[in-house]
């Protein structure tokens, strides 16, 4: 008798450890891990398109991240945030193991003029071996200006192509600008970071360095510090929001500061009025 429940309480406690482990596993995150240069993306596109006019005070824009690698992985992760007049506007995190494409989709309803600006994180995690553990990621970004006017039709652009785009065009930037600007400002100021001192780089603006490397630094470099940067983000800003209410988040735009020792960078963002600071160190091109 003693045997048999010695037998099912250690059955009982097995499977709650794999159980536990099972979901240390499948938690998801994004984990950088040294890069793959046997494998990689073969599409990443972040869409940003009017798809229609609801009634005649709102429209819905598509919102898409789409993302195809070559091979199947152990893990596929992508991420997508959209700023609204340099506001946030939605974040959607789409992970799946064994596969080698993700596709995330939304609509979302939107009234008045405005300038959205959408960037995505693509990400994928290759297992050869449980001691060999590589992965790949890649930039994508898109923007729209959506002009909602009272006198005209609602319309859509990316890129001006009449003085009438033009117009609107300068005004959502003005707007967004100045905005973004203010709130920057306050970040800096109040942690007492000089400007001068780095490299400013929306986070909207991230996806050039795919093919651009950082100052003083190489392209290989550059890929890493970017891996290891989303690695941060997705832990301390991604993650709090999308397992929040997302609707009562208050954000804007985080900017990104590198260092012109080229040592390390900075992340400076506001939830709710809470102010934060994120912090990652590397070495400069020797």
């Amino acid at each position: 008798m003693f045997k048999w429940i010695l037998t099912i309480t250690f059955a009982v406690i097995t499977s709650i450890i794999a159980i536990y482990f099972i979901n240390i596993q499948t938690k998801p995150a994004i984990t950088y891990f040294p890069a793959n240069e046997e494998t990689k993306f073969t599409q990443t596109e972040t869409n940003l398109k009017l798809f229609s006019e609801k009634d005649k005070d709102k429209y819905e824009i598509n919102w898409t991240s789409n993302s195809k690698s070559e091979k199947s992985m152990f893990l596929r992760q992508d991420v997508s945030i959209l700023f609204e007049n340099g506001r946030l506007r939605g974040m959607r995190s789409k992970w799946e193991q064994n596969t080698d494409k993700i596709y995330i989709k939304e609509k979302i309803t939107q009234e008045d003029s405005g300038y959205f600006q959408s960037i995505s994180y693509h990400h994928g995690e290759i297992h050869t071996n449980s001691n060999n553990i590589t992965s790949i990621h890649k930039l994508s970004s898109d923007h729209l200006y959506v002009i909602d006017s009272p006198t005209t039709a609602i319309d859509s652009f990316k890129n001006p192509e009449n003085r009438y785009e033009e117009e609107w065009k300068h005004l959502l930037d003005s707007i967004t600008k100045q905005q973004l600007l203010f709130h920057w400002h306050q970040l800096l100021k109040h942690f007492s970071i000089k400007s001068k001192d780095y490299l400013t780089v929306p986070l909207t603006q991230l996806s050039k360095y795919d093919e651009e490397s950082l100052p003083n630094l190489s392209q290989e470099q550059t890929d890493k510090i970017m891996g290891q940067l989303w690695e941060g983000l997705y832990k301390n800003y991604v993650i709090p929001i999308v397992n929040s209410d997302e609707e009562k988040v208050q954000s804007y735009i985080p900017i990104v500061l590198f260092s012109n020792q080229a040592d390390h960078l900075l992340v400076l963002f506001e939830r709710n009025g809470e102010k934060m600071k994120l912090i990652q160190r590397y070495s400069p091109t020797k």
